[in-house]
This record gives C-alpha cells, sequence and structure tokens, in this order.
C-alpha cells in the first residue's frame, strides 16, 4: 500500500509540479516544533521580516529545523525520484493579514517541502500554485507539507486571517542536477545548535 501511494504522489508530482504529503509529523514532533517557532518568534535572535513578508518573524538556517530538513529529506526522494542535497530550512510565523506576493524561489529552492507547524485559525489557510496544468489553491492542516518545484512554479497566499501560523520551508536540489553548486546553500555545513548563520536568505 506504501508503495502504492509513493508512486500516486510521485505521478501527481511530475504532472503537476507538486504533490501533497499529509501528517509527515508525528504529533509529539508537530508540538515540539510549533512550540519552538512560537518561542523563537518571540526572542531577540529573529528577523522580524523579509522582503517577501515584512511583519512575519523568520529565521534561515535554525538548528532544529536543519535537523528536519535532513530528516525529511528521503521521504520527498521518494516522491520526487530525485537523489538530493538539502541547501536550507526557513522558518517563519504568519500573522493576521500577512500576504505572500507571488514567486518564484532562488536555486537552491529547486525542490522544496512547507509544512504547516501549527496555527490559530478557524480555517486551513490555503497556499496558491501555478502548476504546469493550472492554478490550485493547497489547504494543508498541522503536520502537512507541500513538495513543489518552487523555482518553476508561481505560489502566493491572499491575506491571512487567523491569529497565527507557523511554516517551516525546507529546501534542496538535484544532486546531479545544474543547481547542485547550492549544496548547503553555498554554506560549508548546515547549521548545528550553536553554529546559526544568519536570520534570513541571501537575496
Amino acid at each position: 500500500m506504501q508503495v502504492d501511494i509513493t508512486n500516486a504522489r510521485t505521478a501527481e508530482f511530475r504532472t503537476n509540479y507538486f504533490a501533497i504529503e499529509r501528517a509527515i509529523l508525528d504529533p509529539a514532533s508537530l508540538d515540539f516544533f510549533h512550540r519552538h517557532a512560537l518561542k523563537r518568534s518571540k526572542g531577540k535572535r529573529i528577523a522580524l521580516g523579509d522582503v517577501q513578508v515584512a511583519n512575519a518573524p523568520v529565521a534561515y538556517g535554525d538548528p532544529h529545523c536543519e535537523k528536519l530538513l535532513e530528516m525529511l529529506r528521503p521521504r520527498v526522494e521518494r516522491v520526487c525520484r530525485l537523489k538530493l542535497w538539502p541547501t536550507y530550512s526557513y522558518l517563519r510565523v504568519y500573522r493576521r493579514g500577512n500576504v505572500l506576493n507571488a514567486h518564484r524561489d532562488r536555486p537552491s529552492c529547486e525542490i522544496s517541502m512547507t509544512v504547516n507547524l501549527g496555527a490559530k485559525a478557524k480555517t486551513p489557510w490555503p497556499i496558491w500554485i501555478a502548476g504546469p496544468r493550472g492554478l490550485a489553491a493547497v489547504a494543508l492542516n498541522p503536520g502537512d507539507g507541500l513538495i513543489y518545484r518552487g523555482c518553476d512554479c508561481y505560489h502566493w497566499r491572499e491575506p491571512f486571517e487567523g491569529i497565527h501560523q507557523a511554516q517551516v520551508f525546507l529546501h534542496y536540489v538535484d544532486r546531479n542536477g545544474p543547481n547542485r553548486e547550492w549544496k548547503f546553500d553555498k554554506r560549508p555545513r548546515l547549521s548545528t545548535l550553536g553554529n546559526e548563520t544568519r536570520s534570513s536568505p541571501p537575496s
């Protein structure tokens, strides 16, 4: 059954350039990452926004998220049928009224997964994605992830109507593809505890 499900996800990814992975985090892990995101968003060592969302706390290369980046890599590889290098993780806590403008990602985000870490909202907040077969509004519950080709597909979010939503972005490149030089986002290694690099990614 797992093989059939994975094959279906692979077919979906190849056709649409995105695929949904439900419940990729167990309840204990989800609770940990949600709490961690909210704690970081209120701390001093975090950027209060970036060029995409001006007033949503963000953290580049958070050590716990970097561990998740590597931990979930095999699952992403099974769906896209590629061997991948991790590049970087990016944590964001959206707040009421935040908008994510339509954009495509830079080369280090060739294959990405965005994971809903938890939210205080009445309904799931969809991410819009424009794939080769048209537009789709993808609603992710806490613990769900969306694997997508961020360099190829425009994606965005309309105004957030909830209180908060914690989201982590996990980025990879094809080990044998044209963007392989972006391994670790051109850092010596992924971040570890005590080795945080930047609060936001380079442009």
